[in-house]
């Protein structure tokens, strides 16, 4: 049986060992010198904040932490909180052209003889016809027995109230003068205000009114039957709402419109069809005509001569009854 080769030893010579110390010893040099290097770099920072990205080539990139940006979402718009829309409301109409005014009509005087009437210019009332706002007119007082107050040419209908009027049928323009608030002024210096709720025809010259007996009675002795007045277009300051009412026999295949209570004189009337807002045409006794029955019973749109516009919605037609609404023009 043999027996087992031993294993040969090798032994390191003492000049090998040396060379391997030597290169370890080089090797942690280098090691040390290239950390020191590192260390002492201008742009080595640590606990700075800032982190580290390593880019595709393997070289230390120094990159701001990220910021969250400014929140720049605008604040939210209030909630608005919208009433219901009113039977009635009114709205403001689009600026229109003065139309040309013919030359002024000489006024009468308490002589029988013509005087010029001192007309002055105003541009504040784009829709008005012959008596405008900021404008005095010169003429006579008379006076005749108003009865129970009804307005007869002006279709209004008996009235408590019987500081009023007739105009002379130049200045009444087609039922345009009804309901105007006059302040009328005699010599003097004494006043009163009245509304125009009929006509004088014939006798009556432009420039010329008319008054209830009480009313005359506010700035003259009766006695004088007649007297030389100057007179001015009003918009008083306090006035209820205005009412609608429908004409005896309207339905809605014809209707007359009249509005009542109006703080100033009306322009136009108008009702809304299908084709839009239609005008319609205004009688002499101061109804506003629709004779095919277009828009009867429908919304009603009224332009006072400032132009100002009211729409009326919810109106039935109800013959011969007044409505109230809830609106009315706005003072001058």
């Amino acid at each position: 049986m043999a027996s087992p080769s031993p294993r040969r030893s090798r032994r390191r010579s003492p000049l090998r060992r040396r060379g391997v110390l030597v290169g370890a010893a080089a090797a942690a040099v280098v090691v040390l010198v290239i950390s020191l290097v590192v260390a002492l770099r201008p742009d080595h920072q640590t606990g700075d904040g800032y982190g580290a990205a390593t880019s595709a080539a393997g070289a230390r990139v120094i990159v701001p932490p990220a910021t969250p940006e400014p929140t720049t979402s605008s604040p939210k718009k209030p909630s608005v909180t919208r009433s219901p829309t009113p039977t009635a409301t009114p709205s403001v109409a689009a600026a229109e052209k003065p139309r040309p005014r013919p030359a002024p009509t000489p006024s009468a005087t308490s002589g029988g003889g013509a005087a010029s009437a001192a007309r002055s210019a105003s541009g504040d009332a784009p829709l008005a016809g012959r008596i405008r706002p900021g404008t005095t007119y010169q003429g006579v007082a008379t006076f005749y027995g108003a009865g129970n107050g009804d307005g007869h040419a002006c279709s209004y209908g008996p009235s408590a109230d019987v500081m009023t009027a007739a105009m002379n049928t130049a200045d009444y323009e087609t039922s345009m003068a009804c309901g105007a608030y006059i302040l009328v002024r005699a010599a003097s210096g004494a006043s009163v205000t009245v509304r125009i709720t009929n006509e004088c025809p014939g006798d009556c010259a432009p420039g010329q009114l008319d008054l209830s007996a009480q009313a005359f009675a506010k700035i003259a002795d009766p006695v004088a039957g007649r007297i030389p007045i100057t007179w001015s277009l009003l918009s008083p300051g306090a006035a209820e709402p205005l009412s609608i009412r429908y004409k005896t026999g309207s339905s809605q295949y014809w209707c007359g419109i009249q509005i009542v209570g109006h703080r100033n004189p009306l322009a136009r009337l108008e009702v809304r069809t299908g084709s839009g807002w239609t005008r319609l045409a205004r009688t002499e006794y101061n109804y506003f005509l629709s004779e095919q029955g277009a828009g009867c019973g429908g919304s009603i749109r009224v332009s006072d001569i400032y132009g100002e516009q009211l729409t009326l919605d919810g109106i039935a037609v109800r013959p011969d009854v007044v409505q109230p609404t809830r609106v009315q023009f706005a003072a001058h």
